[in-house]
């Protein structure tokens, strides 16, 4: 029988369905915890001290931090990170009793990395296990990942299919050079897009480089929901209107398509041919993703589409490499089919395959994480420039940041619930989690399936039954939600799984503002209205959405129309609305 602990501050539905153990815990607080739990391992010698001789580096470099003996002069014990995290003293030390006492599996969700300073954690909790001694052993050890797509299930080791623009001879690796664009980067961090797009020239760390922003007049999206994936909308809104041309290429009409000048309509998946994985992680097959009917309404395959724009400068020839939609499915599944060859994965030939639609390989044996490493950690080096576990990180260290040093530390957020920054303005902690009944945005467009969770014809917003009583709200209510970066409207789910503090508005929701002004009110519950848009450090440069505190009001008067969804809609060149004669 395994036993099961959920750390979390709300009560998930992991929690829920395995009805196991919960301990709460203050939000984004989870590296105080575990530097206390630590601290305990170290100082009641429960610790692995052979383990972190023989595949560590750098703990004599971390205990000075630990023991309050480095600048900071704060040792990080249970009474210390109990005034932080809300545990109590005596539950700390417990737990890191009861972890060092038995076979022990650390597993972290991606959510805490989504905050700022969101390294720290998952470093920590890698120290945090490398204590306990037990990475490598059956059931000990460490996961990030194992509540995402497959993570635990036997791999078969077969190699999956590659995708377009792969190299017909070589294979097409990309070179990211950061400065190879007349000094200018041609890469950048994802969520620093908001910050580049008013600010040419301006540079930022990233990763121990420095990051030019390059001028940039016109932006072609396509495969993504630029006005999803953003945080802080009404930044972004400011920021827009530094582009002269946007194009969005899309099959459904998103807030990235009203905010663009040009859409050209892609089809869907079921209007064209592709080729996939089935498995992301355990490589169980592959699968032939065969249309279902022809391209409607004018829509055309992204291939097509950029193949007639590659056209119109005399660069088709190169984009395409002479090879049609279909050819090129053949060619990514035969590349497939000769590496599993090497593999010893026989696999059909490729017109046998289609027909068939799918081929699995046999299934996976069973693993253990990190065994090899542990067995030869000389032969069977980690992804480290030591290849050891870096409890320290001497490359980190040289970086000279501020925000994310050599080893793990905990740095006070620029707003924090429970007693935090800002806390005495907006008291709620809102956690924008990914939503259980879509992916990410994709879905939110469905009538039926939103009318199975909206509330009040918006997105719930989950927040505790005193919290609410305390503001007036009532199951089912319209309710603001608002801090200075922004306001949405949201309909009220009460739920004890939340505690008091914490609010959950799950991402993806579309963004439909009343109109163009900057801090319209959104009319649909988009969590990116109100979330912040800064870096997670100057490392790694990644979105801080979860760190973000608001206040909640039930919404008074006359409530607005969703303007989320619908269109497009066709109007004259001065704005008024042209009636269709059907």
């Amino acid at each position: 029988e395994i036993e099961v602990l959920s750390i979390d501050p709300v009560r998930t539905k992991t929690r829920n369905y395995l009805n196991c153990a919960h301990q709460y815990v203050n939000p984004l607080t989870d590296v105080p915890l575990m530097l206390a739990m630590a601290h305990t391992l170290y100082t009641e010698n429960l610790y692995d001290k052979k383990f972190i001789d023989t595949y560590t580096l750098g703990f004599d470099r971390f205990l000075p931090y630990l023991l309050g003996k480095s600048e900071d002069n704060v040792e990080k014990t249970p009474e210390w990170a109990s005034k932080i995290c809300g545990v109590p003293a005596e539950t700390i030390r417990n737990l890191a009793r009861k972890m060092a006492k038995t076979r022990t599996m650390l597993m972290i969700g991606w959510a805490i990395q989504r905050h700022q300073h969101g390294e720290q954690p998952y470093w920590m909790a890698a120290i945090l296990a490398a204590m306990l001694g037990q990475i490598g052993l059956p059931g000990g050890g460490i996961s990030y990942s194992h509540h995402y797509s497959g993570v635990g299930v036997p791999g078969t080791g077969a190699a999956t299919p590659g995708s377009f623009p792969l190299n017909v001879d070589t294979g097409y690796k990309p070179k990211y050079d950061i400065t190879d664009f007349k000094g200018f980067a041609s890469v950048i961090p994802v969520a620093r897009f908001s910050d580049r797009l008013p600010n040419p020239g301006k540079e930022i760390n990233f990763n121990g480089s420095k990051v030019k922003f390059p001028p940039l007049k016109m932006a072609i999206f396509t495969g993504c929901n630029q006005w999803h994936r953003q945080s802080d909308r009404n930044k972004l809104k400011e920021a827009w209107q530094a582009l002269e041309t946007i194009v969005a290429i899309d099959y459904n009409w998103t807030a990235t398509c009203r905010f663009s000048d040009i859409v050209l309509p892609a089809c869907t998946t079921f209007e064209r041919n592709d080729i996939d994985a089935y498995g992301s992680y355990s490589g169980r097959g592959v699968i032939a993703m065969q249309k279902c009917i022809d391209p409607l309404f004018n829509s055309r395959p992204d291939f097509e589409i950029f193949r007639e724009l590659t056209k119109r400068f005399s660069r088709d020839a190169e984009y395409t490499r002479g090879m049609n939609e279909m050819q090129w499915v053949e060619h990514l599944y035969e590349e497939c089919r000769k590496e599993n060859a090497r593999k010893n994965f026989p696999m059909p030939a490729f017109a046998e395959f289609w027909k068939k639609g799918y081929h699995l390989f046999p299934d996976g044996t069973g693993m253990v994480s990190h065994a090899a490493f542990r067995e030869d950690a000389e032969l069977n080096a980690l992804g480290t420039p030591s290849g050891f576990i870096e409890i320290y990180s001497r490359k980190i260290a040289s970086y000279g940041y501020a925000d994310c040093k050599g080893h793990p530390i905990w740095m006070e957020k620029v707003e924090r619930s429970h007693g935090g920054p800002k806390s005495d303005r907006f008291p709620l902690w809102m956690q924008s989690a990914h939503p259980d009944k879509r992916l990410h945005s994709q879905l939110c467009e469905s009538e039926p399936l939103r009318s199975t969770y909206a509330i009040a014809g918006r997105e719930p917003v989950f927040m505790n039954p005193g919290d609410a009583q305390k503001r007036g709200i009532a199951h089912g209510d319209l309710v603001r939600v608002f801090n200075d970066r922004g306001q949405a409207l949201a309909g009220a789910h009460l739920s004890e799984d939340f505690p008091p503090g914490v609010v959950r508005l799950q991402e993806g929701a579309w963004y439909g503002p009343t109109g163009p002004k900057i801090g319209a009110l959104d009319t649909y519950g988009d969590p990116n209205t109100m979330a912040p848009d800064i870096g997670s450090s100057s490392l790694a440069q990644a979105t801080s959405a979860n760190t973000c505190l608001v206040e909640i009001e039930k919404f008074v008067g006359t409530a607005p129309a969703v303007t989320s969804f619908g269109g497009p809609y066709e109007v004259t060149p001065d704005g008024r609305p042209v009636v269709n004669p059907r």
